[in-house]
């Protein structure tokens, strides 16, 4: 059996590595939904989209191989227990875009905790 440690492990041009076909998460963003939003930290988030109230777009740095990757997403309620989100990655989605939405009380709510994170194969 062998054995294998690094302090550091880099691509051929001197950057970080990047996981591809491993079953870990491809993306992940921490980001304010609120005023005018912002990312906290994330992985292969190139930027974010404020779409509507309560509507999010996370743009990848990297492209998903196809619209069929998996996307969970969780939130903080603002002002009720009855609040749910909903994700979609979409099967035509090939330019790599998280579709994220916040509801409470059955509306669309900005709230200020969004946390996605996308499992799949990179491009």
């Amino acid at each position: 059996m062998s054995t294998l440690k690094a302090d550091t492990i880099q691509n051929t041009s001197g950057g970080a590595a990047t996981l591809t076909k491993q079953h870990a998460a491809k993306s992940w963003a921490n980001f304010d939904g609120t005023g005018t939003i912002a990312l906290r930290d994330s992985f292969n988030v190139a930027s974010l989209t404020d779409l509507a109230t309560g509507k999010y777009e996370t743009n990848f740095t990297n492209n998903m191989d196809s619209g069929n990757f998996a996307i969970q997403l969780c939130s903080d309620a603002t002002s009720t227990n009855d609040a749910f989100n909903r994700s979609a990655a979409g099967s035509n989605n090939t330019a790599a875009k998280g579709h994220l939405r916040h509801y409470e009380s059955n509306s669309l709510t900005n709230v200020e905790l969004m946390i996605s994170t996308v499992h799949g194969d990179l491009a």
